[in-house]
């Protein structure tokens, strides 16, 4: 027969089991969301237990102490400017040049720039005049007549400046240009003077703000636009290959440079700008540069400040 002190005994086992159980539930709780998008958990840990998590990208540290919340630290953020500007260090600039560069990473959205100082555009200026064609065609409810189709293939493959020309009277010139460029958000670019279409005045941030319009979905040019300035892009003449080409993958670019020796100096322009893919992940690039003694050192500083730049974004 049961003593007394049995019988509380087994009435009390129920008891534990249930302070047990909810322990156990108070072990885990769902911690929230990282700002990279990864869900993670953390829990109010027994002494020596760890907290839970969705990802190995956050780092977890449990407490010693048991009730004591784990802390949760995200990775740390790469500072891309920095990491640019480091990158750009190590570019060879030739005295009395300057280069700027820009980039960003669509998939991502990160982006950095190196240098805000203006740059002549020299023929780089042809991707806006075709983007300002196209913007005022799509106004008119148009497609682009078969004349200025044939400027354009000329422009952007060849960059024949009688074509560009041609296209620069057929947008309004300066304050056409400037007009479209307002509407695609680039704030320190200004039309040439009368025929100088290739003295429009730009700056590495302002053609990254460009190619965003030609490249990404979020843009004033519809995709039957983008699609048709992209093609043009990805097929300049051979002798033209050049740029921010030097850092993709084989073929895996489209772009438009541009190069220009100034009368009053003697000494080049050079500028470059694209979309190049790297390891499966896409970089619009702009590249300009200006005050090379030739157009062949002017060609090799922007493929180097290229190199550079993207080389930067792919460091994790």
């Amino acid at each position: 027969m049961e003593s007394s002190r049995a019988r509380r005994g087994r009435r009390a086992r129920p008891s534990r089991r249930r302070a047990l159980l909810c322990t156990a539930l108070a072990v885990v709780a769902v911690g929230g969301v990282t700002a990279g998008g990864t869900v993670y958990v953390k829990g109010r840990a027994r002494a020596g237990a760890g907290a839970v998590s969705s990802a190995a990208a956050p780092s977890v540290t449990a407490s010693a102490g048991a009730g004591e919340e784990a802390s949760v630290r995200e990775p740390a953020a790469v500072d891309r400017k920095a990491v640019l500007s480091a990158a750009m260090a190590g570019v060879e600039v030739p005295s009395g040049a300057r280069v700027s560069a820009a980039v960003l990473a669509p998939g991502s959205g990160e982006s950095a720039v190196y240098g805000d100082a203006s740059f002549d555009t020299a023929s780089i200026v042809k991707v806006d005049i075709l983007a300002a064609l196209l913007l005022q065609a799509q106004d008119a409810g148009r497609r682009l007549t078969a004349q200025e189709r044939a400027y354009a293939t000329r422009m952007i493959e060849n960059s024949d400046n009688a074509s560009a020309t041609a296209l620069w009277h057929a947008i309004g010139r300066a304050a056409g240009l400037d007009a479209a460029n307002e509407r695609f958000g680039l704030t320190d670019t200004s039309g040439g003077d009368g025929e100088l279409w290739g003295l429009t005045r730009t700056t590495a941030s302002d053609q990254l703000v460009l190619l965003q319009q030609v490249f990404e979905e979020d843009s004033k040019l519809s995709a039957a636009s983008r699609t048709y300035l992209q093609g043009l892009m990805k097929s300049v003449e051979p002798d033209q290959q050049w740029g921010v080409s030097a850092a993709a993958e084989g073929n895996s670019w489209a772009l438009k440079n541009g190069w220009l020796p100034r009368s009053t100096t003697g000494l080049w322009d050079v500028n470059s700008i694209g979309r190049v893919t790297v390891d499966g992940t896409d970089y619009l690039v702009a590249v300009l540069s200006d005050g090379t003694a030739s157009q062949a050192r002017g060609i090799s500083l922007v493929e180097e400040a290229a190199k550079a730049a993207v080389g930067a974004f792919g460091d994790k």
